[in-house]
């Protein structure tokens, strides 16, 4: 059972989806990923219980209770990273979901939680099987960040794994006390996971 926080959390507010329960939740399938139209997952989108954008929202979604909780979800023709150029404006490349909540903070379990939330049990399993790429920040990582007097980078820690289907990117800002407050999830093509890579263990 999802926690109450989290549901709470990712539906905001509940007039925005009528009739909604934890079972609707489980049993809702990605149908469509990245790899796909943008027409495709602009169509999933507003039919998802969860996602449905506003007026005037297409690939981009946010939902907010109160300044202390936000949830946003993206589909994007652009790979994950720095900004590259994109030949192909109509195939979705990246999806990426993120949360900012002062309230209950953030871990890398509640991200993942978002993944099945979102995408249902087939791509959450292939999030499970996926094997760890890599995993930051190391401890040169975190010498360098603060001989350099940059906490932001010394507080990021995150994954980059690589499934079946897809990789995945998950990360989230802890401080060296205190709680976590944001995360994010990404799922992308595995065509776009070595530039990825090559940028997180660089950055």
């Amino acid at each position: 059972m999802l926690k109450k926080s989290l549901l709470k959390f990712l539906i905001l507010p509940l007039s925005l989806v009528p009739c909604l329960c934890v079972g609707m939740l489980f049993d809702s399938k990605a149908h469509a990923l990245p790899g796909q139209s943008t027409e495709e997952v602009t169509t999933w989108m507003k039919a998802h219980p969860t996602l449905r954008p506003r007026s005037g929202e297409q690939l981009y979604v946010q939902k907010s209770d109160t300044a202390a909780q936000r949830f946003t979800f993206q589909a994007s023709v652009l790979p994950p990273g720095k900004v590259a150029f994109s030949k192909d404006r109509g195939r979705i490349r990246t999806e990426r979901l993120a949360m900012y909540d002062a309230i209950n903070g953030m871990s890398f379990q509640r991200l993942q939680e978002s993944l099945r939330v979102i995408y249902g049990l087939n791509i959450y399993q292939d999030f499970n099987r996926a094997q760890v790429l890599y995993e930051y920040p190391n401890q040169s990582a975190v010498n360098s960040a603060r001989h350099a007097k940059t906490p932001i980078r010394e507080a990021l820690r995150g994954e980059l794994r690589v499934g079946d289907r897809y990789a995945y990117w998950m990360e989230i800002a802890q401080p060296k006390t205190g709680k976590a407050f944001t995360g994010q999830m990404t799922v992308l093509l595995k065509t776009d996971l070595d530039k990825l890579e090559a940028e997180l263990r660089t950055r």
